[in-house]
């Protein structure tokens, strides 16, 4: 663990401003259609705004362990969540559709906390992740901000253009990566930019097909964006 946060730290090039790294707490919750959930809490130091992570498709919340640490001594409550059928979560792996229950399970989970800041949360989504954040924003107010690494504005089932516009008109604060090398991901990136006038910052990675949080193993350095990019929206 201490190796982890000493190279999440170099990577996020954080300034800890008194906050140090709390424990990380497994979690459980149950999505609206009774499916059991697993989830990793790293709890604030201090009230604070909180980040939901969303992983890839075949993955789990590990594949944010260096994002989520640093985020986390950045200040930030930080919930990185197992969807339905990945890690440790119960259910069916294909069923991309209620995987939003997911999300917002993770997000109404965060709303109970006194540590949690009201009305400031994040979601920070990697592919699949991606559009399951753009689901989950349009439809909770209280999200204000999201990353999305390599976006899609359709991924199989999940058409995530209406949704980005809904977003968009609450001026919501969103940040996107994708490579050159991932076409359709970068072409995504674009649109979603284009869309509203709310903040927006489009980091282009070039020289990869890096897709999703791989982009992250490519440049270190996206996760001291990340961070920063939270404290932007959120702080």
């Amino acid at each position: 663990m201490r190796r982890r946060l000493v190279l999440a730290l170099a990577l996020a090039g954080c300034t800890c401003g008194g906050a140090g790294l709390e424990a990380a707490e497994t979690i459980a919750l149950r999505a609206s259609d009774g499916t059991s959930l697993s989830a990793v809490w790293h709890a604030p130091a201090r009230t604070a705004p909180a980040v939901l992570l969303v992983h890839m498709l075949n993955r789990s919340h590990a594949e944010w362990d260096l994002t989520a640490e640093a985020l986390n001594v950045s200040g930030f409550g930080v919930l990185a969540l197992d969807l339905r059928g990945h890690g440790a979560s119960e259910g069916n792996s294909g069923a991309l559709g209620s995987m939003q229950q997911d999300v917002q399970a993770g997000l109404d989970w965060l709303k109970t906390r006194q540590d949690v800041l009201p009305g400031r949360l994040g979601i920070a989504g990697a592919s699949l992740g991606a559009s399951l954040a753009v689901l989950a924003a349009a439809a909770d107010p209280t999200v204000r901000s999201i990353a999305l690494l390599s976006p899609a504005g359709e991924y199989r089932s999940l058409r995530c253009e209406a949704a980005m516009r809904r977003f968009a008109e609450r001026a919501g604060a969103v940040m996107l990566v994708a490579s050159t090398g991932d076409p359709y991901a970068l072409r995504s990136a674009h649109n979603f930019e284009a869309m509203g006038t709310g903040p927006r910052d489009l980091r282009v990675v070039d020289g990869t097909n890096a897709h999703g949080t791989t982009l992250l193993s490519v440049r270190p350095d996206l996760i001291t964006s990340l961070v920063d990019w939270f404290r932007r929206s959120l702080l």
